[in-house]
């Protein structure tokens, strides 16, 4: 402002015009930047607010899921998916594209394939996340849509990849899954789960609030805590969706001897992308582009050189390059 005004006073002869001038200018130009800067951070603040009021008005419009006036009660422990088709709303291409598939009670059956091919999808429409667009998903011979949601969560125990604990106690994250639960009965699954070390640990063991005065826990132990959830849940089906992802070796152990005791005698359906996990499953089932390639065991699947064999033999490449390249460290 001094540049442009001062030799305009000089050339006009008229300093007062000047001095009010540039002080008019310097007033002004601050008065506008402080206001464009409120401008602007309170169309920040309304772009926020218009976000979140756009997801909470997502989520009470959400579609309710049906319940039926006469509900069927599950025979057995059976998991089967008819001819099973399912788009997301919104997408052009579906997830599934008639699906179909039978674990009988007891069973294990892993379902795997590249990422992207439905498998997620699949686990989740078992307990209702969502419903099928065509075909059916039953649970010991029933519809799921024909049976009570309350009797249908009771029959399925989920454990995901990225479970979250709530910041509560440790007694109360893992009596979530039964309120009525005793100590004695939590502490028992807190230990199936392969979480008395944890447990040692924490100031105050398991009445120890998660996410308080610097406690947390890693990944792993998290993962240990929501196994003890379901263990203590005790639900004859249980859906495992890479439940040891992002477990490091020590944790991913425990986690292990932990699925051994939650997986006993119950119908087991788990998601792995580690072929190793998933060796001794009683059958698998290759989903890619939301079709199934292939069913069997681990070695029909592999002597059939079929998409599960070309993965499997990937999976090996890279754990010996992974051994190489350590010893190349080393």
């Amino acid at each position: 402002m001094a540049l442009l005004l001062a030799p305009g006073a000089i050339k006009s002869g008229n300093f007062a015009g000047f001095v009010t001038n540039f002080a008019f200018y310097a007033v002004f130009s601050a008065i506008i930047s402080t206001a464009l800067a409120k401008i602007m951070f309170a169309v920040a603040g309304m772009m926020l607010a218009s976000t979140a009021l756009a997801r909470i008005a997502q989520v009470m419009n959400a579609p309710t899921l049906t319940v039926t006036k006469t509900p069927q009660a599950p025979k057995d422990n059976s998991v089967e998916f008819k001819d099973v088709s399912f788009t997301y709303e919104g997408a052009d291409i579906p997830a599934l594209d008639h699906v179909s598939f039978r674990v009988a009670p007891g069973q294990t059956a892993a379902l795997v394939g590249p990422s992207g091919g439905g498998k997620t999808t699949a686990a989740s429409l078992i307990p209702r996340f969502w419903d099928v667009s065509s075909g059916s998903v039953e649970v010991g011979g029933v519809d799921v849509r024909e049976t009570d949601p309350h009797v249908l969560m009771d029959q399925v125990a989920f454990v995901f990849q990225n479970d979250r604990l709530f910041k509560a106690s440790i007694l109360e994250n893992v009596r979530a899954a039964r309120p009525d639960a005793t100590r004695e009965e939590v502490q028992a699954a807190l230990s199936a789960a392969q979480c008395d070390d944890i447990l040692t640990k924490l100031p105050d063991g398991m009445d120890t609030v998660i996410g308080t005065e610097g406690t947390y826990l890693s990944g792993g132990e998290q993962q240990r805590v929501a196994l003890a959830r379901a263990i203590l849940k005790d639900a004859p089906i249980v859906v495992l969706d890479e439940a040891t992802a992002f477990a490091d070796p020590e944790n991913e152990a425990l986690i292990q001897k932990a699925f051994a005791v939650l997986t006993k005698d119950r119908t087991v359906i788990m998601i792995a992308h580690r072929l190793s996990t998933v060796i001794g499953a009683d059958r698998i089932i290759v989903l890619d582009g939301g079709r199934v390639e292939e069913e069997g065991t681990h070695a029909e699947l592999v002597q059939a050189g079929g998409l599960y064999s070309r993965m499997w033999e990937d999976y090996n490449k890279a754990v010996q390059w992974r051994i190489t390249a350590g010893e190349e460290v080393r």
